[in-house]
């Protein structure tokens, strides 16, 4: 990997501080986009709410539980409870 700059240093420092609430933001962002979505799409964008839930340190069976509901309903309230650990 190439040396960074120390802006840049800072840049990726900042990614990585605020990543669980990127990461909640896309999860209710997602909601929308499936309410939209159909077919593989959907299917495409209920495996990025797996990663996501796995990303923020959900137990594995808690998100696969989740992506088999396949009801978006349910993501914004856990999206906000998961922002509510956080202290955000």
């Amino acid at each position: 990997m190439a040396d960074l700059t120390p802006n840049q240093q800072k840049i990726v420092g900042r990614y990585y501080d605020n990543f669980e609430s990127i990461k909640i933001q896309k999860l209710s962002e997602l909601a929308t986009e499936i309410y939209l979505a159909e077919g593989k799409k959907q299917d495409r964008l209920w495996k990025q709410v797996g990663e996501i839930l796995v990303a923020l340190k959900v137990p594995q069976a808690q998100a696969d539980h989740v992506v088999a509901q396949k009801n978006p309903a349910i993501l914004p309230g856990i999206a906000q409870e998961l922002g509510r650990k956080l202290g955000k």
